[in-house]
């Protein structure tokens, strides 16, 4: 004897599931609500990424870039040290320093959208800071870029975003310096204050 099997009371979905891409505001709120206490995380188109914890090369690294700038840029401009920076909605890199236009005041209800300079301090993220956030800050606009090297001893200076060829929907900056210590550079926003990258080195 043969039984007839039923069709199941339900249709299978076609609807395939999606990673959940989160909002820079999102991202700030889990912030707030210590999601992320002692880790470092950053957003990039939508996804929350962690780095490893910071040794005392980048933290000395960090400093000395941090004491170069502010030295130069005095009334008028803000150093933000490893707060965010929303590119756009779905971006907050979390840049190890910005130079934002204005004073502390100016951002007491908004965070920073846009820097003079983006300056990243890298020992194992060497790879992200050249590729994706890289594309990320050129696509925002951000006209000077530097990605401390600790490992190779250099300052990459990236400047001059321009979109991609049409159809990739992409930016990227035209101009990619590699300085030596023996080198100098000077921001885009100062260029009279020139800074031996030798200086910026721990």
């Amino acid at each position: 004897m043969s039984a007839l099997l039923s069709p199941p009371p339900w249709k299978p979905s076609s609807v395939v599931p999606q990673p959940r891409k989160w909002t820079v505001h999102e991202f700030d709120r889990l912030g707030s609500l210590g999601c992320f206490e002692g880790r470092r995380a950053f957003l990039l188109d939508g996804v929350i990424l962690e780095q490893g914890p910071m040794d005392p090369p980048h933290a000395t690294g960090l400093a000395l870039v941090d004491a170069a700038l502010r030295a130069i840029f005095g009334v008028g401009w803000l150093l933000c040290v490893q707060t965010p920076l929303h590119l756009d909605p779905f971006n907050n890199p979390m840049p190890d320093l910005a130079v934002v236009p204005g004073g502390p005041r100016d951002y007491a209800t908004v965070h920073p959208t846009v820097a003079a300079l983006v300056v990243e301090v890298s020992d194992s993220t060497l790879h992200t800071d050249l590729t994706a956030k890289a594309e990320r800050y050129a696509t925002a606009g951000i006209a000077d870029y530097w990605v401390l090297d600790l490992n190779g001893r250099v300052l990459h200076v990236l400047r001059d975003p321009q979109p991609l060829p049409a159809g990739l929907g992409a930016t990227a900056y035209r101009t990619h310096l590699i300085l030596g210590p023996g080198d100098s550079v000077a921001p885009l926003a100062a260029p009279a204050a020139a800074l031996l990258v030798a200086d910026l080195l721990p």
